[in-house]
Protein backbone atom coordinates (compact mmCIF):
# COMPACT_ATOMS: atom_id res chain seq x y z
CA UNK A 1 0.00 0.00 0.00
CA UNK A 2 1.35 3.41 -1.01
CA UNK A 3 0.76 6.14 1.55
CA UNK A 4 0.22 9.52 -0.07
CA UNK A 5 -0.36 12.65 2.01
CA UNK A 6 -3.87 13.25 3.31
CA UNK A 7 -4.19 16.36 1.14
CA UNK A 8 -4.83 14.17 -1.89
CA UNK A 9 -7.89 12.72 -0.17
CA UNK A 10 -9.32 16.24 0.02
CA UNK A 11 -8.48 17.48 -3.46
CA UNK A 12 -11.42 18.11 -5.79
CA UNK A 13 -11.92 18.48 -9.54
CA UNK A 14 -13.38 20.79 -12.15
CA UNK A 15 -16.48 18.90 -13.24
CA UNK A 16 -16.71 20.77 -16.54
CA UNK A 17 -13.97 18.46 -17.81
CA UNK A 18 -15.88 15.38 -16.64
CA UNK A 19 -18.98 16.62 -18.45
CA UNK A 20 -16.87 17.31 -21.53
CA UNK A 21 -15.51 13.74 -21.42
CA UNK A 22 -19.02 12.28 -21.11
CA UNK A 23 -20.33 14.50 -23.90
CA UNK A 24 -17.42 13.41 -26.10
CA UNK A 25 -18.14 9.75 -25.37
CA UNK A 26 -21.82 10.18 -26.21
CA UNK A 27 -20.91 11.96 -29.44
CA UNK A 28 -18.54 9.14 -30.36
CA UNK A 29 -21.41 6.70 -29.80
CA UNK A 30 -23.50 8.62 -32.33
CA UNK A 31 -25.59 10.89 -30.09
CA UNK A 32 -25.98 14.52 -31.17
CA UNK A 33 -24.63 16.63 -28.29
CA UNK A 34 -24.67 20.41 -27.96
CA UNK A 35 -22.02 21.38 -25.45
CA UNK A 36 -22.87 24.42 -23.34
CA UNK A 37 -20.76 23.15 -20.46
CA UNK A 38 -17.16 24.00 -21.23
CA UNK A 39 -15.85 27.50 -20.53
CA UNK A 40 -13.77 28.20 -23.59
CA UNK A 41 -14.40 30.51 -26.56
CA UNK A 42 -15.50 28.63 -29.68
CA UNK A 43 -13.39 30.96 -31.85
CA UNK A 44 -10.01 30.25 -33.41
CA UNK A 45 -7.00 32.03 -32.01
CA UNK A 46 -6.49 35.06 -34.32
CA UNK A 47 -4.14 34.33 -37.21
CA UNK A 48 -1.53 36.97 -36.37
CA UNK A 49 -1.06 35.36 -32.95
CA UNK A 50 -0.61 31.91 -34.46
CA UNK A 51 1.88 33.28 -36.98
CA UNK A 52 3.93 34.88 -34.19
CA UNK A 53 4.36 31.46 -32.55
CA UNK A 54 5.30 29.84 -35.87
CA UNK A 55 7.87 32.56 -36.53
CA UNK A 56 9.34 32.09 -33.05
CA UNK A 57 9.79 28.39 -33.74
CA UNK A 58 11.38 29.04 -37.11
CA UNK A 59 13.66 31.65 -35.56
CA UNK A 60 15.01 29.03 -33.18
CA UNK A 61 13.30 29.94 -29.90
CA UNK A 62 13.34 26.35 -28.66
CA UNK A 63 15.03 26.52 -25.28
CA UNK A 64 14.25 27.31 -21.68
CA UNK A 65 12.96 30.76 -20.80
CA UNK A 66 13.30 32.57 -17.44
CA UNK A 67 11.14 31.10 -14.68
CA UNK A 68 9.10 34.31 -14.47
CA UNK A 69 8.76 34.69 -18.24
CA UNK A 70 10.57 36.47 -21.03
CA UNK A 71 11.22 40.13 -20.24
CA UNK A 72 9.55 41.10 -23.53
CA UNK A 73 6.40 39.21 -22.54
CA UNK A 74 6.32 40.78 -19.09
CA UNK A 75 6.84 44.20 -20.63
CA UNK A 76 3.89 43.56 -22.95
CA UNK A 77 1.72 42.67 -19.95
CA UNK A 78 2.86 45.85 -18.21
CA UNK A 79 1.84 47.90 -21.27
CA UNK A 80 -1.51 46.18 -21.43
CA UNK A 81 -2.10 46.71 -17.69
CA UNK A 82 -1.39 50.43 -18.06
CA UNK A 83 -3.81 50.65 -20.98
CA UNK A 84 -6.67 48.78 -19.28
CA UNK A 85 -6.31 50.02 -15.69
CA UNK A 86 -4.23 53.21 -15.87
CA UNK A 87 -1.84 51.63 -13.37
CA UNK A 88 1.88 51.32 -14.04
CA UNK A 89 3.38 48.05 -12.85
CA UNK A 90 6.97 46.90 -13.09
CA UNK A 91 7.77 43.88 -15.29
CA UNK A 92 9.61 42.58 -12.21
CA UNK A 93 6.22 42.20 -10.50
CA UNK A 94 4.79 40.12 -13.36
CA UNK A 95 5.05 36.36 -13.75
CA UNK A 96 4.13 34.41 -16.88
CA UNK A 97 2.57 31.05 -16.05
CA UNK A 98 1.08 28.05 -17.89
CA UNK A 99 -2.52 29.23 -17.56
CA UNK A 100 -4.53 30.79 -14.78
CA UNK A 101 -4.71 27.86 -12.36
CA UNK A 102 -1.01 27.98 -11.37
CA UNK A 103 -1.60 31.44 -9.89
CA UNK A 104 -4.48 30.05 -7.82
CA UNK A 105 -2.33 27.12 -6.74
CA UNK A 106 0.65 29.32 -5.89
CA UNK A 107 -1.33 31.88 -3.89
CA UNK A 108 -3.29 29.28 -1.96
CA UNK A 109 -0.29 27.11 -1.05
CA UNK A 110 1.57 30.24 0.11
CA UNK A 111 -1.14 31.05 2.65
CA UNK A 112 -2.98 27.79 3.25
CA UNK A 113 -2.17 25.47 6.14
CA UNK A 114 -4.08 23.84 9.00
CA UNK A 115 -5.47 26.52 11.28
CA UNK A 116 -5.63 29.16 8.55
CA UNK A 117 -8.82 30.34 6.87
CA UNK A 118 -9.16 31.32 3.23
CA UNK A 119 -12.23 33.13 1.92
CA UNK A 120 -13.44 32.31 -1.59
CA UNK A 121 -16.52 33.05 -3.75
CA UNK A 122 -19.45 30.62 -3.62
CA UNK A 123 -20.75 29.85 -6.20
CA UNK A 124 -17.28 30.18 -7.69
CA UNK A 125 -14.59 28.48 -9.71
CA UNK A 126 -14.26 25.02 -8.09
CA UNK A 127 -10.46 24.97 -7.99
CA UNK A 128 -10.46 27.67 -5.30
CA UNK A 129 -12.07 25.39 -2.71
CA UNK A 130 -10.28 22.30 -3.97
CA UNK A 131 -6.84 23.81 -3.43
CA UNK A 132 -7.80 25.36 -0.08
CA UNK A 133 -8.85 21.95 1.19
CA UNK A 134 -5.69 20.38 -0.22
CA UNK A 135 -3.54 22.66 1.95
CA UNK A 136 -5.51 21.80 5.08
CA UNK A 137 -6.75 25.35 5.51
CA UNK A 138 -10.41 25.98 6.29
CA UNK A 139 -12.42 27.14 3.25
CA UNK A 140 -14.83 29.96 4.14
CA UNK A 141 -17.42 30.61 1.41
CA UNK A 142 -18.24 34.21 0.54
CA UNK A 143 -21.85 34.08 -0.67
CA UNK A 144 -22.51 35.37 -4.20
CA UNK A 145 -26.26 35.89 -4.27
CA UNK A 146 -28.72 36.28 -7.12
CA UNK A 147 -30.54 39.07 -5.28
CA UNK A 148 -27.29 41.09 -5.41
CA UNK A 149 -26.97 40.61 -9.16
CA UNK A 150 -24.39 37.90 -8.40
CA UNK A 151 -22.02 40.56 -7.06
CA UNK A 152 -20.31 39.96 -3.74
CA UNK A 153 -21.40 42.03 -0.77
CA UNK A 154 -18.66 44.08 0.88
CA UNK A 155 -20.37 43.96 4.27
CA UNK A 156 -20.93 40.21 4.16
CA UNK A 157 -17.37 39.59 2.99
CA UNK A 158 -15.85 41.73 5.73
CA UNK A 159 -18.02 40.05 8.37
CA UNK A 160 -16.42 36.69 7.54
CA UNK A 161 -12.84 37.83 8.23
CA UNK A 162 -11.37 36.52 11.48
CA UNK A 163 -7.90 36.62 13.06
CA UNK A 164 -7.25 33.31 11.26
CA UNK A 165 -7.98 34.70 7.78
CA UNK A 166 -4.88 34.63 5.58
CA UNK A 167 -6.24 35.12 2.06
CA UNK A 168 -9.36 36.55 0.42
CA UNK A 169 -10.17 35.40 -3.14
CA UNK A 170 -12.32 37.65 -5.33
CA UNK A 171 -13.58 37.16 -8.90
CA UNK A 172 -15.30 39.78 -11.05
CA UNK A 173 -16.49 39.38 -13.79
CA UNK A 174 -17.37 36.03 -12.32
CA UNK A 175 -17.45 32.39 -13.25
CA UNK A 176 -20.00 30.73 -13.06
CA UNK A 177 -22.57 33.47 -12.51
CA UNK A 178 -21.60 36.18 -14.99
CA UNK A 179 -21.88 38.70 -12.17
CA UNK A 180 -19.93 41.98 -12.16
CA UNK A 181 -19.35 43.67 -8.81
CA UNK A 182 -19.78 47.46 -9.16
CA UNK A 183 -17.02 49.86 -8.23
CA UNK A 184 -18.98 51.30 -5.29
CA UNK A 185 -19.16 47.89 -3.64
CA UNK A 186 -15.47 47.25 -4.28
CA UNK A 187 -14.57 50.65 -2.82
CA UNK A 188 -16.58 49.75 0.28
CA UNK A 189 -14.70 46.47 0.58
CA UNK A 190 -11.32 48.12 0.14
CA UNK A 191 -12.13 50.67 2.83
CA UNK A 192 -13.07 47.86 5.23
CA UNK A 193 -9.94 45.88 4.42
CA UNK A 194 -7.90 48.66 5.97
CA UNK A 195 -8.89 47.12 9.31
CA UNK A 196 -7.38 43.78 8.23
CA UNK A 197 -3.87 44.63 7.01
CA UNK A 198 -2.56 41.07 7.31
CA UNK A 199 -5.08 39.57 4.87
CA UNK A 200 -3.71 38.98 1.37
CA UNK A 201 -6.02 39.33 -1.65
CA UNK A 202 -6.13 37.24 -4.81
CA UNK A 203 -8.19 39.04 -7.47
CA UNK A 204 -9.12 36.76 -10.38
CA UNK A 205 -9.62 39.15 -13.30
CA UNK A 206 -9.38 36.69 -16.19
CA UNK A 207 -12.66 38.00 -17.71
CA UNK A 208 -11.71 41.67 -17.39
CA UNK A 209 -12.69 42.74 -20.95
CA UNK A 210 -15.89 40.69 -20.98
CA UNK A 211 -18.54 43.09 -19.70
CA UNK A 212 -21.89 44.18 -21.19
CA UNK A 213 -24.62 46.79 -20.90
CA UNK A 214 -22.21 49.58 -20.02
CA UNK A 215 -20.73 47.73 -17.04
CA UNK A 216 -17.05 48.38 -16.43
CA UNK A 217 -14.53 46.07 -14.84
CA UNK A 218 -12.98 47.55 -11.70
CA UNK A 219 -9.49 46.17 -11.17
CA UNK A 220 -8.20 46.00 -7.62
CA UNK A 221 -4.92 47.35 -9.01
CA UNK A 222 -6.56 50.77 -9.04
CA UNK A 223 -6.42 50.83 -5.23
CA UNK A 224 -2.81 51.62 -4.25
CA UNK A 225 -3.54 50.93 -0.58
CA UNK A 226 -3.84 47.21 -1.46
CA UNK A 227 -0.77 46.96 -3.66
CA UNK A 228 1.57 45.51 -1.03
CA UNK A 229 -0.73 42.50 -0.46
CA UNK A 230 -2.54 42.10 -3.79
CA UNK A 231 -2.10 39.28 -6.31
CA UNK A 232 -3.88 39.76 -9.64
CA UNK A 233 -4.64 36.78 -11.87
CA UNK A 234 -5.15 37.28 -15.60
CA UNK A 235 -4.17 35.69 -18.89
CA UNK A 236 -4.69 35.09 -22.57
CA UNK A 237 -7.16 32.17 -22.54
CA UNK A 238 -10.50 33.97 -22.66
CA UNK A 239 -9.73 37.34 -24.24
CA UNK A 240 -7.82 36.00 -27.25
CA UNK A 241 -9.36 32.49 -27.47
CA UNK A 242 -6.09 30.85 -26.37
CA UNK A 243 -7.27 28.25 -23.83
CA UNK A 244 -5.07 25.46 -25.21
CA UNK A 245 -1.94 27.61 -25.34
CA UNK A 246 -1.78 27.58 -21.51
CA UNK A 247 -0.76 31.18 -21.10
CA UNK A 248 -1.50 33.18 -17.98
CA UNK A 249 0.06 36.06 -16.12
CA UNK A 250 -0.14 37.38 -12.60
CA UNK A 251 1.02 40.51 -10.80
CA UNK A 252 2.57 40.12 -7.35
CA UNK A 253 3.50 42.39 -4.44
CA UNK A 254 7.22 42.90 -3.94
CA UNK A 255 7.38 40.76 -0.82
CA UNK A 256 6.09 37.70 -2.74
CA UNK A 257 7.94 37.96 -6.05
CA UNK A 258 10.88 35.81 -5.00
CA UNK A 259 8.53 33.22 -3.48
CA UNK A 260 6.57 32.82 -6.72
CA UNK A 261 9.82 32.68 -8.70
CA UNK A 262 11.08 29.82 -6.54
CA UNK A 263 7.75 28.02 -6.82
CA UNK A 264 7.92 28.34 -10.61
CA UNK A 265 11.44 26.87 -10.61
CA UNK A 266 10.23 23.92 -8.55
CA UNK A 267 6.93 23.28 -10.35
CA UNK A 268 6.83 24.21 -14.03
CA UNK A 269 10.33 25.61 -14.72
CA UNK A 270 9.12 28.08 -17.34
CA UNK A 271 6.56 28.72 -20.07
CA UNK A 272 7.60 27.73 -23.60
CA UNK A 273 9.02 30.50 -25.76
CA UNK A 274 6.74 30.26 -28.85
CA UNK A 275 3.61 30.72 -26.74
CA UNK A 276 5.16 33.78 -25.11
CA UNK A 277 5.87 35.35 -28.50
CA UNK A 278 2.26 34.61 -29.40
CA UNK A 279 1.23 36.34 -26.18
CA UNK A 280 3.16 39.46 -27.12
CA UNK A 281 1.47 39.51 -30.53
CA UNK A 282 -1.93 39.14 -28.86
CA UNK A 283 -1.37 42.16 -26.63
CA UNK A 284 0.39 44.42 -29.12
CA UNK A 285 -1.42 43.37 -32.30
CA UNK A 286 -4.85 44.36 -33.68
CA UNK A 287 -7.80 43.79 -31.36
CA UNK A 288 -10.46 43.52 -34.08
CA UNK A 289 -10.97 39.80 -33.42
CA UNK A 290 -11.46 40.46 -29.71
CA UNK A 291 -14.12 43.07 -30.48
CA UNK A 292 -15.87 40.73 -32.92
CA UNK A 293 -15.84 37.91 -30.37
CA UNK A 294 -17.32 40.15 -27.69
CA UNK A 295 -20.05 41.35 -30.06
CA UNK A 296 -20.94 37.72 -30.78
CA UNK A 297 -21.02 36.86 -27.08
CA UNK A 298 -23.33 39.80 -26.45
CA UNK A 299 -25.77 38.65 -29.16
CA UNK A 300 -25.73 35.11 -27.78
CA UNK A 301 -26.21 36.38 -24.23
CA UNK A 302 -29.46 38.03 -25.26
CA UNK A 303 -30.67 34.87 -26.99
CA UNK A 304 -29.79 32.77 -23.94
CA UNK A 305 -31.50 35.03 -21.39
CA UNK A 306 -34.65 35.38 -23.51
CA UNK A 307 -34.79 31.64 -24.17
CA UNK A 308 -34.16 30.55 -20.60
CA UNK A 309 -36.82 32.84 -19.16
CA UNK A 310 -39.58 31.13 -21.14
CA UNK A 311 -38.63 27.62 -20.05
CA UNK A 312 -41.04 26.09 -17.53
CA UNK A 313 -39.81 26.56 -13.98
CA UNK A 314 -36.72 28.53 -15.03
CA UNK A 315 -35.75 32.15 -14.43
CA UNK A 316 -32.49 33.76 -15.48
CA UNK A 317 -30.92 37.02 -14.36
CA UNK A 318 -29.10 38.84 -17.16
CA UNK A 319 -25.36 38.21 -16.83
CA UNK A 320 -23.24 41.36 -16.95
CA UNK A 321 -19.90 39.72 -17.68
CA UNK A 322 -17.94 36.66 -18.83
CA UNK A 323 -19.80 34.23 -21.13
CA UNK A 324 -21.98 32.30 -18.68
CA UNK A 325 -25.60 32.36 -17.64
CA UNK A 326 -26.57 30.96 -14.24
CA UNK A 327 -30.30 30.28 -14.45
CA UNK A 328 -32.40 29.49 -11.40
CA UNK A 329 -34.05 26.09 -11.98
CA UNK A 330 -35.61 25.66 -8.54
CA UNK A 331 -39.09 26.01 -10.07
CA UNK A 332 -38.62 22.87 -12.16
CA UNK A 333 -38.65 20.58 -9.13
CA UNK A 334 -35.30 19.06 -10.18
CA UNK A 335 -32.08 18.98 -8.19
CA UNK A 336 -29.46 20.80 -10.25
CA UNK A 337 -26.96 18.01 -10.86
CA UNK A 338 -29.69 15.48 -11.66
CA UNK A 339 -31.20 17.89 -14.16
CA UNK A 340 -27.83 18.54 -15.78
CA UNK A 341 -27.21 14.80 -16.08
CA UNK A 342 -30.67 14.12 -17.50
CA UNK A 343 -30.37 16.92 -20.04
CA UNK A 344 -27.07 15.48 -21.26
CA UNK A 345 -28.17 11.84 -21.41
CA UNK A 346 -31.72 12.33 -22.66
CA UNK A 347 -31.80 15.69 -24.46
CA UNK A 348 -28.23 15.92 -25.71
CA UNK A 349 -27.46 19.23 -23.98
CA UNK A 350 -24.33 19.49 -21.85
CA UNK A 351 -24.26 22.03 -19.02
CA UNK A 352 -23.00 22.06 -15.43
CA UNK A 353 -24.97 21.66 -12.22
CA UNK A 354 -24.66 24.57 -9.81
CA UNK A 355 -23.38 22.49 -6.86
CA UNK A 356 -20.20 21.84 -8.86
CA UNK A 357 -19.41 25.50 -8.15
CA UNK A 358 -20.10 25.47 -4.44
CA UNK A 359 -22.47 24.68 -1.63
CA UNK A 360 -24.66 27.66 -2.59
CA UNK A 361 -25.02 26.47 -6.19
CA UNK A 362 -28.01 24.21 -5.62
CA UNK A 363 -31.03 25.42 -7.58
CA UNK A 364 -28.89 26.67 -10.48
CA UNK A 365 -27.10 25.37 -13.55
CA UNK A 366 -24.30 27.01 -15.52
CA UNK A 367 -24.74 27.46 -19.23
CA UNK A 368 -21.85 28.69 -21.37
CA UNK A 369 -22.79 30.70 -24.44
CA UNK A 370 -19.38 30.09 -26.00
CA UNK A 371 -21.14 28.19 -28.77
CA UNK A 372 -22.86 29.22 -31.98
CA UNK A 373 -26.16 31.07 -31.89
CA UNK A 374 -27.74 28.29 -33.94
CA UNK A 375 -26.59 25.63 -31.47
CA UNK A 376 -27.77 27.71 -28.53
CA UNK A 377 -31.27 28.00 -30.03
CA UNK A 378 -31.34 24.25 -30.66
CA UNK A 379 -30.21 23.55 -27.11
CA UNK A 380 -32.88 25.82 -25.65
CA UNK A 381 -35.53 24.06 -27.73
CA UNK A 382 -34.32 20.69 -26.47
CA UNK A 383 -34.36 21.91 -22.88
CA UNK A 384 -37.88 23.24 -23.34
CA UNK A 385 -39.10 19.92 -24.74
CA UNK A 386 -37.41 17.93 -21.99
CA UNK A 387 -38.76 20.09 -19.15
CA UNK A 388 -42.29 20.05 -20.51
CA UNK A 389 -42.31 16.28 -21.04
CA UNK A 390 -40.64 15.52 -17.72
CA UNK A 391 -43.06 17.79 -15.89
CA UNK A 392 -45.97 16.07 -17.60
CA UNK A 393 -44.58 12.66 -16.67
Amino acid sequence: MLHTISGFDRIGEENAFAVLARATALSAAGKDIINLGIGQPDFRTPDHIVEAAIKALRDGHHGYTPATGLLATREAVARRTLTTTGVEVSPESIVILPGGKPTMYAAIVMFGEPGAEILYPDPGFPIYRSMIEYTGATPVPVPVREENGFAFSADETLSLITPRTRLLILNSPANPTGGVTPRAEIEKLVKGLADHPDVAILSDEIYDVMTYDGEEHCSLLTFPELRDRLIVLNGWSKTWAMTGWRMGWSIWPDQLTDKIRKLAVNCWSCVNAPSQFAGIAAIDGPQDDVAAMMAAFDRRRRVVVEGLNVLPGVTCATPKGAFYAFPNISGTGWKAKKLASALLEEAGVALIGGPDFGILGEGYVRLSYANSEDNIRKALARMDGFLRSSAAA
